[in-house]
């Protein structure tokens, strides 16, 4: 599957980055590639060009990521050659390619202050500057809001624009839509990353988990593109997630606070699931239980983004939120819920049914259990079985010698209890010695 990122338009209204502004020029090293990534976003986000280099001809990282995020690369090895200096190459580039002016970053750390460095540019008369900086101390975290999206023309644009008053990024990843998704994104202010074909909500995920982790965002927020979630409660969640230190923070639509009105059977469904997936990770005590493990409203710190970026088993389907709870309890994350406004009076977006959809988390819960927690799953039960076939037993025998007829009903009930209990310890003794020896 091959994947293109686009430039997002800015505040001002800006499709494109624009020639009419200076270039900024970056020097690429092999220790500073997620600064690359990071750097290039946000200048691309304000309309600038970035240009990036590196001193020696090599194949690094952070010229790959460059080339991602649409960068204008120029190799050592290439037309520009001769030049002595990753400087004089960058200025002989934009030169020629039409660019007023160059502002030169160089290998330093730090964002450049774009205002501050196009002033000091209109102010000389030389076509290459150093770049005015914002010591990285300096900067507030930087927030990334994620939005999954197939087929959303109608709806992505209002999100975007709303999820954009609390954000610095705005990234939507369309999973192959066939409508005008993209171009309603695109002009609402988002960075868009598409996937050729449709993959799936949790493919969806890994993308914007993959993307938040090279541009370094300090938090990502994921929320839906259906219009069900309130951007203006991400304020809320990341200030919950900065309290209490959590690696996930999910918006709860079961919280007391929260302005929810649920459809009886969907609460009920919801009820079943999030019962069935405290008790698959082994969360027994009522008080430490998540309410609402279903919610795709979700804030991420950056150790949460870094590992669900590199963690291939999250899967493609609508089970993936369950599966990021797996992952971050394997992990032994904190998981904390803040209180959130979900809006059901919208159209649905999930092409499967509820029933469809409950059933395959159902599924994938009792899957995880088994693989997790056979012991709990299969022994048990098995146990328990194999009791009741043996009482059963005593029943049967104890009407044939009492009535000296052999009790068919007794005695088919034990052998069934008996042979299904047995099955079930020992197939649940076994997948726990497997799972041992994995270890």
């Amino acid at each position: 599957m091959s994947d293109k990122i686009k430039q997002s338009p800015t505040n001002d209204g800006i499709r494109e980055v624009s020639k009419n502004l200076p270039a900024v020029g970056l020097v690429a090293t092999e220790s500073n590639a997620e600064w690359i990534a990071a750097e290039i976003l946000r200048i691309h986000s304000r309309a600038h060009q970035a240009i990036v280099t590196a001193a020696v001809d090599t194949n690094l990282q952070a010229l790959t990521f460059a080339r991602w995020l649409d960068a204008e690369v120029i190799v050592p090895s290439g037309n520009l050659a001769e030049t002595e200096t990753p400087r004089e190459r960058l200025r002989l580039f934009a030169k020629q390619a039409g660019y007023p002016g160059l502002v030169y970053h160089g290998e330093e750390k730090g964002s450049v202050n774009l205002p501050a460095s196009r002033e000091a540019l209109k102010n000389t008369e030389n076509f290459t500057i150093d770049a005015r900086l914002e010591p990285v101390t300096d900067t507030e975290p930087t927030v990334m809001v994620g939005i999954p999206a197939y087929n959303e023309a109608a709806t992505i644009g209002t999100v975007v624009e709303s999820a954009r008053e609390y954000a610095d990024t705005v990234l939507v990843v369309d999973d192959g839509s066939t409508d005008d998704t993209v171009e309603v994104a695109e002009a609402a202010g988002a960075t868009v990353y598409e996937h050729d074909r449709n993959v799936g909500y949790g493919g969806a995920l890994n993308s914007i988990f993959d993307q938040a982790d090279r541009g370094n965002a300090d938090y990502l927020v994921v929320l839906d593109a259906d219009g069900q979630h309130d951007p203006s409660d991400i304020p809320e969640l990341i200030e919950r997630q900065r309290e209490s230190k959590a690696e996930i923070v999910i918006g709860n639509r079961f919280d007391e606070a929260a302005e929810t009105e649920m459809p009886l059977y969907r609460r009920f469904g919801l009820f079943t699931v999030n019962f069935m997936t405290n008790l698959s990770v082994g969360i027994l005590n009522p008080s430490k239980r998540l309410s609402d493990t279903q919610s795709g409203f979700r804030v991420y710190s950056q150790k949460a983004i870094s590992s669900l970026a590199a963690d291939n088993s999250i899967g493609d389907r609508m089970d993936a939120s369950t599966n990021i709870l797996y992952h971050a309890y394997s992990n032994n994350y904190q998981i904390a819920e803040a209180p959130t406004t979900i809006d059901y009076d919208v159209e649905a977006s999930n092409n499967l049914g509820p029933v469809e959809h409950g059933l395959m988390l159902v599924g994938n819960i009792v899957r995880t259990v088994e693989r997790e927690h056979p012991i709990m799953l299969l022994c048990v039960p098995g146990v328990t079985c194999v009791v009741i076939g043996i009482i059963f037993i005593h029943f049967t025998m104890f009407n044939y010698i009492q009535s000296g007829s052999f009790p068919l009903g007794y005695a088919l009930a034990s052998t069934t209890f008996t042979i299904i209990g047995i099955l079930s310890s020992f197939t649940g003794i076994i997948l726990h010695s497997l799972d041992l020896y994995r270890q």
